[in-house]
């Protein structure tokens, strides 16, 4: 894994009227790092993100991309970013191909040749003319990725990636995560209720709970830091002392 700080977060503050959706966060993400974001539903995860992709501003706190600062280096730290969040949207109507094109549209540097790159790396190059509605759910799930490297990003940010898939689509996307952490060297923050597969393809993650950091580190540590070694599953539940299971 490589060492470089790629993302960076600290003390990331959020409050929507009296509550407080995120707690001084901090949270740090290497090169390569496949990074696991760990809570129950209202724990702060999808504010966080919305926040670090700059769809919403921090009350307190900073966010580094690539050691820009999202705040005054916008367009600099989120040229290293890909993201969905939520379900991908795309037009049913069209082709992957052409879908895929739109998206192009938003970065003048991307070119046709780079529109196939992703259809290839995210394996549907056969099926670049078909239309969308005609996908699978974990092939629009693939497509979904597919767009979010167009811009050649350093940090892929996944809402959920697996969810609602079956177990080949599942299959499917935990194989790409982890090719493209392996050859290009991407870096993941990977936000799932879906514990045993963040077990399987995380090598870091992190729990948070009201919106603050209670775990975080390489998951075979967190895993091993009891008296016994546990799943994750086992050891959110132990940390989180029973406030709701995923």
């Amino acid at each position: 894994m490589g060492n470089q700080v790629l993302l960076e977060v600290q003390g990331l503050t959020k409050t929507f009227g009296s509550r407080v959706a995120v707690d001084r966060l901090n949270i740090r993400i290497a090169e390569g790092d496949i990074y696991g974001f760990l809570g129950t539903n209202g724990s702060g995860k999808t504010t966080t993100i919305r926040m670090i992709t700059g769809l919403i501003h921090p009350d307190a706190g900073e966010v580094r991309i690539g050691g820009f600062h999202l705040k005054s280096q916008f367009k600099s730290a989120i040229s290293l970013v890909g993201a969905i969040v939520e379900n991908p949207a795309f037009y049913g109507y069209l082709s992957a191909y052409d879908n895929l094109k739109l998206m192009a549209n938003l970065y003048p540097s991307v070119t046709r040749k780079r529109v196939d790159e992703v259809l290839e790396i995210a394996g549907l190059s056969e099926r670049a003319k078909d239309k969308v509605a005609s996908f699978s759910l974990g092939m629009k799930q693939r497509l979904g990725i597919a767009g979010a490297l167009l811009n050649q990003p350093k940090l892929i940010i996944l809402d959920e990636p697996t969810n609602g898939l079956d177990p080949q689509g599942m299959k499917e996307i935990k194989e790409l995560i982890v090719q493209l952490a392996a050859e290009q060297g991407i870096s993941f923050l990977i936000s799932s209720h879906l514990l045993h597969d963040v077990e399987q393809i995380c090598n870091k993650a992190a729990v948070i709970r009201k919106g603050k950091l209670i775990a975080e580190g390489e998951v075979k540590q967190l895993l091993a830091s009891g008296k016994e070694t546990r799943t994750l599953e086992q050891f959110f539940f132990d940390i989180t002392e029973g406030d709701g299971r995923l």
